[in-house]
Formats: C-alpha cells, sequence, structure tokens
C-alpha cells in the first residue's frame, strides 16, 4: 500500500468504528450529523459520524411512546364517543392524571383520513381500572366518554371491503 493512502485509511477506519459503536450503543443520536468522502485509489470511502447524547429523563415533560421496559404489565382500554378534533397528545394527557400511559391509538377512516371517535389507550395494568372509574361516563370537550376493558381482537381472515380504518396520529 502506498504510504500516501494510510492516513486517509486510518480516518476512514476511525469513522466506521465510531459510528459502529454508536449504533450498538443504543444511545439516542442529535439530528445533527458529520458526514465526509473520501476519494482512494479511484475508490469513494463515505461515512457519517454522530455525536450520541444522554436520553431523556423519565420525568421529562415531553411524552414518550415507547413502552417502558421496567413496569409491570401493560392493559388495553377502549375509549369511544370521543371528540374528532381530539388528538393523541391530549387523549394521553388527560388519561396521564390518573396513571402511566404506554400507548395513545386513535383510529381515522383510510379513505377520509377523519378521525373515527375512538381509539385505545393502553397503561400500566395498576393504572387502569383506576381511569376507568375517573373517566367513564366523563365530559371531554362536550362529548361523554365511553371507557372500558378493551376487547382482545379475535384471529380472522380478512373479507372483501374490510379493512377500512386505519391508526392515525
Amino acid at each position: 500500500m502506498n504510504n500516501s493512502y494510510v492516513p486517509w485509511v486510518a480516518v476512514v477506519i476511525a469513522a466506521l468504528a465510531l459510528t459502529i459503536l454508536t449504533i450498538f450503543s443504543g444511545a439516542v443520536v442529535t439530528p445533527i450529523m458529520v458526514g465526509a468522502a473520501v476519494v482512494i485509489g479511484g475508490l469513494v470511502f463515505s461515512f457519517t459520524v454522530a455525536r450520541p447524547v444522554a436520553a431523556p429523563k423519565a420525568n421529562s415533560k415531553a411524552p414518550s411512546k415507547a413502552k417502558p421496559a421496567s413496569d409491570g404489565p401493560s392493559q388495553t382500554l377502549y375509549v369511544g364517543n370521543l371528540p374528532y378534533k381530539a388528538n393523541e397528545s391530549t387523549i394521553r394527557t388527560l388519561f396521564a392524571e390518573h396513571g402511566e400511559v404506554v400507548s395513545v391509538r386513535l383510529l381515522k377512516d383510510k379513505h377520509t383520513g377523519k378521525r373515527r371517535g375512538f381509539g385505545f389507550v393502553e397503561m400500566r395494568a395498576s393504572d387502569a381500572a383506576s381511569a376507568i372509574a375517573a373517566l367513564n361516563d366523563t365530559e371531554f370537550q362536550q362529548r361523554t366518554l365511553k371507557v372500558r376493558e378493551a376487547n382482545e381482537r379475535a384471529e380472522r381472515p380478512a373479507q372483501a371491503g374490510e379493512d377500512e380504518y386505519s391508526e392515525g396520529e
């Protein structure tokens, strides 16, 4: 190998090693990344380096959509008669007053994109009963909510014309 290539090869190897360590460390990466490309002997080597940062704290005000890994089992609640203008954030905030919310799914019509007025909230099982007791038959944005344990979804074959609803944001 020509000695003029040695510094560039070292840079490429170091950048690749840093990138691999960043990927496998599981760290959250800032959206600002540094990239470069090096041409060595007619070959193009490109790499991207990102700086890992600490993950947000558990008590952060920004809601997390990831399931908590250390908590116990969760339970899914059906939430019906939702206002059509309600979004995942407002429902998460409402249910968070009664326990830890794992996820929120509000369904939309696939054809129109409009909300269907119902959805599902996944909470820690220990908090679900208190949320049902506190929120069922209560008024929220001029609508009386219906909150109960969600039924398990049965496996069944799809039929023609079915699948008209989707999860929304």
